[in-house]
């Protein structure tokens, strides 16, 4: 420990104890350079804990900004943070809970456009995003890179971790899930909650696998995929093989361009005839003209925030209830951020109502966009 500082010493001096770790384990830390892949739910708790263990460089990249919903379980922000970018809030936070870290920042979305930019020069990639486009950027990336690519989800009380590293003799992403879900198929974890403890066992459970990669301790997830269900407190193991036929990780796929994959949550921006603004709509109320407002969420979402005059439907009954919505006049279906709105315009119009259009970006737009008075949970 030649180069270390007294605080150094003190601060790590459980971790070098252990005989398995040490001094030099330490020291590979201290000269590792790991990026994250979001300030979110799984990002917070494996960037808190790679800082506390002592890993030299951290990349933090996201491009959202801090949300009072985001913070029952985003550990890196906190209430006076709303509304700052989160990756200034997990640099503050980051730097003052470990001075020796070196915390570089990109707010920016990771997408298959940028992900070979961003990935190259750090060791691993510890992947906490939430949409289908960043995660497979991100595994084509490492494998390109031939670079670690620690993974974790989480949706409602279940979790899932691993490595994939076709470098080291393991399978990608690719090899589990070829191809992204249908848009609209998956709810996002706003759609279909999420217990905040969750992303903080998994997002752990990430920093543990990056620490072991960066040390060379223990047995990886590496062809491996940890299952996690909170409720029955099981954890299960599945063996991921590689798949020959790939079509990232095979043989002689591996340098091919990185293409973009599924799409995200938030619209594109291009409007269609299927959906309406929130400014669109807040004109028609405003000018009285005859529509019906469906909103498709659960009665607790109502209690927190609705636009009346309204009717209400949770997306679950609306197959049995299809007679209460009119067909005489224009519908415009509402949901939190638009995903489940868009699934039952899909089923109205397959019910024969031609009239029906989904609300872009959910009560959530309209709480950012129309009147900021109106919560989003």
């Amino acid at each position: 420990m030649n180069s270390w500082s007294a605080d150094e010493a003190a601060r790590y001096a459980r971790q070098l104890a252990l005989p398995e770790f040490g001094p030099a384990g330490q020291h590979k830390l201290r000269a590792a350079r790991v990026l994250l892949i979001g300030a979110g739910g799984l990002g917070s708790p494996a960037a808190m804990y790679l800082a506390a263990a002592g890993v030299g460089s951290l990349g933090i990249v996201d491009p959202d900004e801090v949300e009072l919903s985001n913070l029952h379980r985003q550990i890196l922000h906190g209430t006076a943070d709303a509304g700052r970018p989160k990756v200034d809030s997990a640099r503050e936070t980051l730097t003052a809970a470990s001075p020796h870290v070196r915390v570089e920042t990109f707010r920016e979305r990771f997408t298959a456009a940028n992900a070979l930019d961003l990935a190259r020069g750090w060791d691993l990639v510890v992947d906490g995003s939430d949409n289908f486009p960043t995660r497979y950027a991100s595994n084509d990336a490492c494998v390109a890179l031939g670079i670690p690519n620690v993974y974790g989800s989480v949706w409602r009380f279940e979790g899932q971790v691993s490595v994939f590293a076709p470098h080291l003799g393991g399978p990608c992403y690719r090899c589990l899930n070829p191809q992204a879900p249908a848009a609209g198929s998956v709810p996002g974890c706003a759609e279909a909650g999420v217990l905040g403890v969750m992303p903080g066992l998994v997002g752990t459970l990430q920093a543990l696998e990056a620490i072991k990669l960066i040390a060379g301790l223990g047995d990886l997830l590496t062809g491996r995929l940890l299952h996690i269900d909170a409720i029955a407190m099981k954890f299960r193991e599945f063996t991921l093989r590689c798949d020959p036929n790939c079509a990232r990780c095979a043989d002689g796929r591996r340098q091919l361009p990185i293409e973009a994959e599924g799409e995200f949550c938030e619209a594109s921006g291009i409007m269609t005839n299927d959906e309406i603004s929130v400014t669109e709509l807040a004109a028609l109320r405003g000018a009285a003209d005859a529509h019906v407002l469906l909103d498709v969420r659960e009665p607790w979402e109502l209690a927190v925030a609705r636009l009346d005059p309204c009717l209400t439907i949770p997306m679950g009954e609306v197959p049995q209830r299809t007679a209460e919505v009119p067909r005489d006049v224009p519908v415009y279906v509402l949901c939190h951020g638009g995903v489940r709105s868009g699934t039952v315009v899909e089923f109205l119009r397959g019910r024969g109502y031609a009239n029906v259009r989904n609300v872009r970006g959910g009560i959530a737009a309209w709480s950012a966009e129309v009147d900021a008075a109106v919560p989003t949970y």
